[in-house]
């Protein structure tokens, strides 16, 4: 048995683990291999920022067809709305997978410190005890920034998705050169809405940047 096998068990163990709710044995096993919490919410970061990049990508492809409005003239409508339809369900899956890392992340930073606080109760030097306070405190404190820059990220994806979800079902009832003239109308509107989102995307993470650099 080869040994990318056995690593791709593990992992989907410690996936089946986490996702039962056995975080307990999911930390164990983990602290077996070597990793600590700070060292799977790093991990996990890294992951989010590249869910994040993918999102964002997929978003900048949903814009391009919507500046295909501008040009269209005529033609086959049937093949607009499934191209269109496509996007908005990649966008959408996109989306669930950025939520459900940041998730992760939120989790298993929880965890990190609450163990971290109780951990430093352990510890009977006194100039120690207050070093690590000290550094559990400035942890906290960037780490409230990144998690304040990926919550503002996946808020600003929910707006894009109602409003892409809105013009595919539209759509969907009316192919005609009439609802093509009325969503050209709307065009500005979700250009500006998701230059936003890739912006709140790009911040969020460069302060993943910032922490991770924090936690080495």
């Amino acid at each position: 048995m080869s040994t990318r096998f056995v690593a791709a068990i593990f992992v989907f163990l410690f996936t089946l683990l986490l996702h039962n709710g056995c975080q307990t044995t999911y930390y164990a096993v983990w602290e077996k291999l070597g990793k600590e919490k700070r060292h799977l919410l790093k991990d996990q970061v890294e992951k989010a920022q590249s869910e994040q990049q993918e999102a964002s990508e997929q978003f900048k492809d949903v814009l391009t067809r919507i500046k295909e409005l501008y040009g269209f003239k005529g033609g086959e409508l049937e093949e607009f709305y499934n191209k269109l339809k496509s996007d908005y369900e990649q966008s959408e899956s996109r989306a669930k997978a950025v939520k459900n890392r940041i998730s992760k992340v939120e989790e298993i930073a929880k965890d990190l410190f609450t163990e971290w606080e109780k951990e430093i109760n352990d510890i009977s030097n006194e100039q120690l005890r207050i070093k690590s306070s000290e550094s559990l405190k400035n942890t906290k404190k960037r780490y409230a920034h990144l998690r304040l820059a990926m919550t503002k990220a996946e808020s600003s994806m929910d707006p894009v998705l109602r409003r892409l979800r809105d013009y595919v079902l539209y759509l969907k009832h009316n192919l005609n050169a009439q609802a093509i003239g009325a969503l050209k109308k709307e065009v500005s509107t979700i250009k500006i809405e998701i230059e936003r989102l890739i912006q709140d995307m790009m911040k969020s993470i460069s302060e993943g940047n910032n922490f991770l650099k924090s936690i080495s």
